[in-house]
């Protein structure tokens, strides 16, 4: 009679996926979604699966079922840094959702440069990845018909559109810039500046939403708008706080399009005697880590950005697992959170 370690038909000498399958008595197909995590097989089955594995030591092959499937067992996560937070928080979440399923991540950081996208975009595709979560749509004609051509899932993350036959998971942009000149109108401000750095589409989008309320309630200034495509940082926010008070000293309510633009502004205030919020509040965007513990405590506008990682992946999942998609645009929203400073 021939032993287990006789059938190992692995070059690896390892056990395979049949013989688990076999030891847990069910199909060769079920065994394998319960392995890859997939909610059409029956718990009762999963453990069963499961617990023939860990009998065996068995240990999937990821080469084979990608040649099984043309496909590598990764998703492709293309972000436009690695160095924001915001982007840092998102893709622990990603992680938390396709680690279960044996998925691993290639992650992308385009540096905010369409090229750099369109590269990476070619480059996955050459070895299709199960999967693609990529973040927003303003990226060049050419990469965005490489997506469309291609037959692998994809997922839009921080961004909404109503396009048919796209997948998206984020925030209006457009909105919460909009809530932020609410609020600093009802406080009382009358001359309110947005202060951008980067000028990536998402903050190009929030100041959108921020003059059009502006405009709408006959207070916009065109003067009081302070861009620079300088990466956004504490040190940054410092200074172009300076370089606006000393142009427009009159200036009583500022929206910055990132927290770290808004905390260095905080510090910066202090070391000039400007008094926040009482000769100008200030209003920030993501509340990131700090936003909370700065003096005054910023005002700013909460965005899940965990929750689109989580979610986006989820949605992944299911459009590469054939499932019928009810939502193809979910909209998780923001929030905005009342401090000290505004």
């Amino acid at each position: 009679m021939a032993t287990s370690k006789s059938r190992k038909t692995r070059s690896t000498g390892l056990p395979t996926l049949e013989q688990v399958a076999r030891r847990a008595d069910v199909s060769l197909i079920t065994a394998s979604r319960a392995l890859r995590g997939l909610s059409t097989v029956g718990p009762q089955y999963v453990e069963r699966v499961r617990q023939a594995a860990r009998e065996l030591n068995y240990v999937a092959n990821p080469a084979a079922r990608a040649l099984a499937s043309a496909r590598s067992a990764a998703v492709a996560v293309l972000i436009p840094s690695l160095s924001n937070t915001v982007f840092i928080d998102t893709l622990e979440a990603i992680h938390e959702v396709l680690r279960p399923r044996g998925l691993e991540m290639l992650i992308g950081n385009t540096h905010y440069s369409r090229d750099a996208e369109e590269h990476l975009i070619r480059h996955y595709l050459t070895s299709p990845p199960s999967g693609m979560l990529v973040t927003g749509f303003d990226r060049g004609e050419s990469a965005q018909r490489l997506i469309d051509a291609s037959t692998v899932p994809c997922v839009y993350m921080m961004e909404l559109t109503d396009a048919p036959g796209v997948h998206c998971v984020g925030l209006s942009q457009t909105q919460a810039g909009a809530a932020a000149a609410r609020h600093l109108i009802a406080r009382g401000c009358r001359r309110n500046a947005f202060v951008a750095a980067q000028l990536d589409p998402r903050m190009l989008q929030r100041g959108e939403g921020f003059r059009d309320v502006l405009r709408a309630s006959g207070l916009y200034d065109a003067d009081l708008d302070v861009h620079t495509q300088a990466p956004s940082s504490i040190g940054l926010g410092g200074e172009l706080l300076r370089q606006l008070v000393t142009r427009r000293p009159d200036v009583d309510g500022i929206f910055f399009g990132n927290d770290d633009l808004a905390q260095g502004a905080l510090f910066e205030a202090r070391r000039m005697g400007i008094e926040v919020p009482g000769r100008v509040a200030v209003v920030g965007f993501n509340d990131l880590a700090g936003a909370a513990d700065c003096v005054p405590r910023l005002t700013t506008l909460r965005t899940p950005r965990a929750e689109i990682g989580r979610t986006a992946a989820r949605l992944l999942l299911s459009l590469m697992d054939g499932e019928k998609i009810e939502t193809p645009a979910i909209d998780l929203g923001f929030e905005l959170v009342v401090r000290e400073s505004a």
